[in-house]
């Protein structure tokens, strides 16, 4: 009942009504708890005891665990980066439809400017794919011997065809040699055979190149010490540098012009080309270490008086070619393109794996994941709570393969038939000018002065053949996709800028307008927005099964 000279009726009622409200709910509560009794329905959430200590196989069952709730976060990371991508488009084509009619034309020789600088900056750019292989077109222009260095471990898989090829149309003005670098990582029979099978195509020359060189100034071995640099684990004297020098001296002599002999040192990332040339100079005149794709543009280095050597930046793998080649010869991980997860997992399929467990001291394993949990644990590398680091492992496990380090070794194929750019007169013109009687002999000495591993101990690696390479700009189509992402990311930061200033705009004026609101009804905007929310909410409950229907309680009634 509504009492005059006031706003609202007293929510006042009486005791008996109020308590018989609270045994009706009482009742009504019980009868549902008996109800999902016995239809077995709790609303106790089960506590997950986990896997018990004395379980078979906990580890593994922990470790899967630990995958399918990766995967799940992986997945969903990608589905809202997706959303996220499509909001920024649309975003984007909006603003761009807004601003075509009201851009005036200052604005938009601005906007010219800006995309011309954006691409001269691109190709200026070290660390850019097409600016790389500018550099190494200028290095074969510039020379007059292309020495290709091969990784003795898998030379097959060190070839470039297009290299070869490119050289080779300059039909006999420059010379093409190979050069097996990182010799004392294979077994010795191996190494001969290898030879003999290079040998049929391209002066061979056995090299093994020395990481203990003389730093040029102080400054350099500061800064060689604080990065580390250069792996000193297998560090001693250079082996066959002077039959390489003896060699091209020579030939620099019996050259009719007074120029000096340039040679070009070129192959893929991490074959040792820098380390060729330090070994050569006696001095750190190259910047090399463990980490792959360190030198980005040419750079000569006298040796004598009458050869100038001069260092590329190294061949840029096609993605044509197989997943182990990528990941052995590429620089995808260290330029964020794949997993180094991936990668090992690609390089575990073409090796043993009794030899890579013997290797590493690992126990069986069935996949690569569970491998690199192995070989975490082994090495101590740990993250925070515990867990082990497998993106560390798998680093380190990529260094291993591609560094002076790990032994390993493939077999020279049976049949050996000449490339399609390769004929024989083409083999007898790269021998002239080159004494090949003393290139023999000082291979033999180098091949008997080094110290090979035991072919026990070296792993097994099945070479998926040579590896196609990039030498041409215009078959790099990666760049413009990589400037288009940097473009979406730079929207995306725009929108959630204004999305985020909206939402600030819309608190401020919610803010404002709550002391109107208050003077106005007396309820402050946050109420109101939790009374329409009660409001929504309805309650579904069957009281079919009631005798007495007048006496039955109306629980959608909110009493206070």
């Amino acid at each position: 009942m509504k009492r005059p000279k006031l706003k609202k009726a007293s929510k006042r009622v009486t005791c008996a009504k109020r308590f018989k409200i609270q045994k009706k709910v009482r009742e009504h509560k019980r009868k549902l708890r008996k109800e999902a009794k016995k239809k077995g329905i709790s609303k106790r959430v089960k506590k997950d005891i986990g896997v018990p200590n004395s379980a078979p196989f906990k580890e593994e069952v922990l470790r899967e665990a630990e995958q399918r709730k990766r995967e799940l976060e992986e997945l969903k990371e990608q589905n809202r980066i997706a959303k996220r991508n499509e909001k920024a488009q649309k975003r984007k084509q909006e603003k761009e439809a807004a601003k075509a009619a009201t851009e005036p034309k200052a604005k938009k020789q601005k906007k010219d400017k800006k995309t011309k600088q954006k691409q001269s900056t691109a190709d200026t750019d070290r660390s850019s794919k097409r600016f790389r292989c500018r550099e190494l077109n200028k290095v074969l222009e510039a020379s007059d011997v292309v020495v290709e260095v091969l990784d003795a471990r898998d030379p097959l898989g060190c070839r470039c065809p297009e290299l070869e090829e490119a050289v080779l149309k300059y039909e006999g003005k420059k010379k093409l040699m190979f050069l097996l670098n990182k010799t004392d990582l294979v077994p010795k029979d191996n190494l001969k055979k290898w030879l003999l099978y290079l040998q049929q195509e391209c002066p061979t020359i056995v090299f093994k190149a020395s990481t203990q060189v003389q730093d040029r100034t102080m400054e350099e071995k500061k800064r060689r010490m604080a990065n580390g640099g250069v792996d000193h684990s297998r560090a001693g004297e250079a082996l066959g540098n002077t039959c390489l020098l003896e060699l091209l001296g020579e030939y620099a002599s019996t050259r009719d012009t007074e120029n000096m002999l340039k040679v070009a040192v070129v192959g893929f990332p991490s074959t040792g080309k820098s380390s060729l040339i330090n070994s050569l100079k006696g001095v750190r005149a190259c910047h090399a270490g463990v980490q792959r794709g360190l030198t980005k543009s040419m750079q000569e280095v006298h040796i004598s008086k009458t050869v100038k050597m001069i260092d590329s930046p190294g061949i840029i793998a096609a993605p044509s070619n197989p997943a182990v080649s990528m990941a052995l010869r590429s620089l995808q991980v260290e330029q964020n393109e794949q997993s180094p997860l991936e990668a090992v997992g690609n390089l575990l399929k073409q090796c043993n794996q009794q030899q890579i467990m013997l290797q590493y001291n690992v126990p069986d394993y069935r996949n690569s994941l569970e491998f690199l949990t192995y070989f975490a644990k082994k090495r101590g590398f740990l993250q925070k709570g515990g867990v082990h680091d497998t993106e560390l492992a798998a680093t380190t496990f990529l260094n291993d393969w591609t560094g002076a380090k790990l032994s390993y070794h493939s077999k020279p194929p049976e049949s050996h038939p000449l490339p399609p750019y390769l004929s024989d007169a083409m083999v007898t013109e790269m021998q002239e000018g080159l004494d090949m009687d003393k290139l023999k002999s000082g291979n033999e000495q180098t091949i008997n002065r080094v110290k090979c591993p035991n072919p026990a101990s070296s792993i097994g690696f099945l070479s998926k053949g040579p590896t196609a390479g990039m030498l041409n700009e215009g078959d790099i189509p990666e760049e413009r996709a990589v400037e288009a992402v940097m473009e979406e990311a730079e929207d995306m930061e725009e929108g959630d800028e204004l999305e985020e200033s909206a939402e600030m705009d819309a608190m401020a004026d919610e803010e404002e307008e709550e002391p109107k609101l208050k003077k106005k009804t007396g309820v402050t905007a946050k109420e109101a927005h939790n009374s329409k929310v009660s409001k929504q909410v309805t309650f579904n409950v069957d009281i079919s099964t009631r005798q007495n229907d007048d006496d039955a309680y109306d629980f959608n009634t909110d009493f206070v």
